[in-house]
């Protein structure tokens, strides 16, 4: 049996405390070194996104870093950031929102919406979802330009009453197989529309210093009502 002495155990002891400590402070470099990579990666993403839903517009700031947090039934959620596209005097000249559409086939869908500061629609992206691939997964710009569709159009154009697939007597397309979908993104197109058109004020008012700047979200109206889309 092996006889060890005290000193011996103390300096076993040492040295795995010491390869503990290198081994820890590899793994928090490592972590650190991926967390950085990670946000770079992301705001690579998010940048290249905005820049999709931007791009008609002539601003002069970088919109990734003027943002603010907004919260409200219309557009889906709390906590979803809005980034801001200014002109050389700041003054605001499109919106890309972060909406969610709670109703989709498999669970949410995340949609970044571009609108200019006159309420017509830049752009539509899908950020995230879970729909059923060769269906629902037509939303996404690589797969259809189904989602091309929005370009242009406004609160008015079309009137509400047309804000629908067409199966719903709208003037969107619907897929084959997948009516669900579209509907809901359809739908969240048109709230988040809704929602700018009632904060279009304070919206267009933010600075690029505003203090509510991803913590405050914007006051909520008591009720907003039924919209017709969400029939």
């Amino acid at each position: 049996m092996l006889d060890l002495k005290p000193r011996d155990i103390l300096l076993a002891t040492a040295l795995l405390a010491g390869f503990a400590a290198a081994g820890a402070g590899i793994v928090a470099l490592v972590q650190g070194t991926t967390e950085a990579r990670i946000e770079e990666n992301r705001m690579a993403v998010n940048r290249n996104r905005i820049a999709e839903l931007t791009g008609d517009l002539d601003y002069r700031n970088d919109p990734v870093h003027d943002t603010i947090d907004l919260g409200h039934d219309l557009l889906g959620g709390d906590h979803l950031p809005a980034w801001f596209a200014r002109d050389a005097d700041d003054e605001v000249v499109g919106i890309v929102f972060s909406a969610i559409a709670r109703d989709g086939y498999s669970g949410d869908i995340h949609l970044l919406i571009g609108v200019d500061r006159d309420g017509e629609l830049q752009g539509v992206r899908v950020s995230a979802h879970r729909e059923t691939p060769g269906l629902g997964d037509a939303i996404e710009a690589e797969r259809s330009d189904w989602i091309h569709d929005f370009h242009g159009r406004s609160l008015g154009n079309p009137p509400a009453e047309d804000w629908h697939v067409r199966k719903d007597g709208g003037v969107f397309d619907q897929f084959t197989g997948a009516t669900i979908t579209p509907r809901a993104v359809v739908r969240a197109v048109y709230r988040t529309l809704q929602y700018f058109d009632e904060h279009r004020e304070e919206l267009l008012a933010t600075r690029p210093d505003d203090a509510r700047s991803m913590a405050e979200p914007l006051p909520q109206p008591e009720d907003h009502g039924d919209d017709e889309a969400s029939r």
